[in-house]
């Protein structure tokens, strides 16, 4: 494909008999090379090295977290007339490493790098090749010159929290993503400051560590509501883990959210449809992709833009889910 595409285009790196041979099958076929619009002014190589496509690689396409990026992005490429080549990971380091090693050598014009596994590194030197991407919530924390799109995690959190707060829940569980990511320290630190700020010291018991799963989510709140004294409330850091909360308190014939207030964070589709409707913290998932094609766009001008780094804000929506504690049993 690419062959016939550098043979289309006119490109100087393909043998004459190889370009008479694929121009000779596209006439018979009813094929042309398209005719693409200029790239980006002062785009580095000029418009004689412009694709006009850009990489985009996440761990999955398919879970709604993901796809709602991409379609952010695949909107955005297209109102510059450019195209989106996606390549999921599927979470697999070497095999993401060799990906963007086929990106930066073949036929794109900069990446998008959702939730990349790359050490900071890694990117430091993905970077100094002069390769133009942009790196979509990050999973480390990175330089101040690697172009960054994220959302308020913190921020997200401790609306989150501090709702429940308001409520009257004094005992919160939190389900949160591997320890070390960038968003789960983040909603950590949110988690943790809203709590101090209403009276409700943080507990070891009520902070349990999961992997963003609707299993997991169950898991983590069975051992949760396992414990002599459970939460009134779970806060879990997505959607997709706060469904597996209520499904772990329908097992144990507790009704949400009489008996136990839940929230989720990202408001996917699955924040809408669940019984009760959850309450959630809006991430802007389709404005990170948005965003982040148009820094991109900027990077591939030579425009850089300041500050590289860039956090959309969050926002608590209130649905059924929450509600105050019930109270205490008469003794």
């Amino acid at each position: 494909m690419a062959t016939a595409s550098r043979a289309l285009n006119g490109r100087a790196d393909v043998s004459e008999q190889t370009r008479q041979t694929v121009q000779r099958v596209a006439r018979t076929h009813g094929y042309g090379a398209r005719t693409r619009s200029r790239p980006p002014a002062a785009a580095p190589g000029g418009a004689a090295h412009w694709t006009g496509i850009v990489g985009v690689t996440m761990p999955y396409s398919g879970p709604a977290y993901f796809s709602n990026i991409l379609a952010g992005a695949v909107e955005a490429l297209a109102e510059h007339e450019m195209h989106a080549l996606v390549c999921p990971t599927r979470h697999e380091h070497n095999y993401e490493v060799s990906l963007i090693g086929q990106l930066v050598s073949g036929q794109t014009d900069g990446a998008l790098l959702v939730l990349p596994e790359e050490s900071p590194a890694e990117l430091r030197a993905l970077k100094r090749q002069g390769f133009h991407f942009v790196v979509v919530d990050p999973l480390h924390e990175l330089d101040q010159d690697i172009p960054v799109v994220s959302a308020a995690n913190a921020s997200g959190a401790h609306q989150a929290t501090a709702h429940l707060l308001r409520l009257g829940h004094r005992r919160i569980g939190v389900i949160t993503g591997p320890l070390g990511g960038v968003a789960t320290e983040r909603r950590l630190q949110g988690y943790h400051a809203a709590l101090v700020a209403g009276g409700a010291m943080p507990a070891a018991e009520l902070e349990v560590q999961s992997d963003f799963m609707i299993s997991g989510g169950a898991a983590a709140a069975a051992r949760l509501l396992d414990l002599p004294d459970p939460p009134t409330a779970i806060f879990a850091f997505n959607d997709s883990m706060a469904v597996g909360v209520i499904q772990a308190a329908r097992q144990r014939g507790l009704r949400v959210p009489e008996d136990l207030s839940v929230v989720g964070f990202d408001d996917t589709l699955e924040a809408e449809v669940s019984h009760p409707p959850l309450t959630t913290v809006r991430q802007p998932l389709k404005e990170l992709g948005s965003m982040a094609v148009s820094l991109l766009v900027r990077l591939l001008a030579g425009q850089w833009s300041e500050p590289l780094h860039v956090e959309l804000a969050t926002r608590l929506v209130e649905r059924g889910s929450t509600a105050p504690p019930a109270p205490p049993a008469p003794r």
